[in-house]
């Protein structure tokens, strides 16, 4: 099986949500990183609202940087893949 196009639009909203989940991931992250930081300093308010904040953003921030890089790649590969011939999978199942 060659693929030989993508569609843009729904190659860009399954990376866009795959890239949300990873921004989310991210975000729970600096949450924790930041609030453990925070324990008996002066900034612990800054840093409680800076973890909100990135759980709230990052997966946001991630979710649509995703889907626009992943829209202009699956345009990219589509041009291409016209003067290559695309990219040759290997399955198992026959047809």
């Amino acid at each position: 099986m060659i693929v030989r196009r993508l569609s843009p639009l729904s190659f860009a909203k399954v990376s866009g949500i795959v890239y949300a989940i990873l921004g989310l991931i991210a975000g729970v992250m600096f949450a924790l990183f930041s609030h453990d930081g925070g324990r008996g300093s002066s900034g612990a308010v800054f840093n409680a609202v800076f973890g909100v904040g990135a759980l709230i953003f990052m997966p946001i921030g991630y979710g649509v940087l995703g889907f626009v890089f992943s829209l202009i790649l699956a345009v990219l590969y589509n041009v291409v893949a016209r003067f290559v011939g695309g990219i040759e999978i290997q399955t198992d199942q026959e047809r």
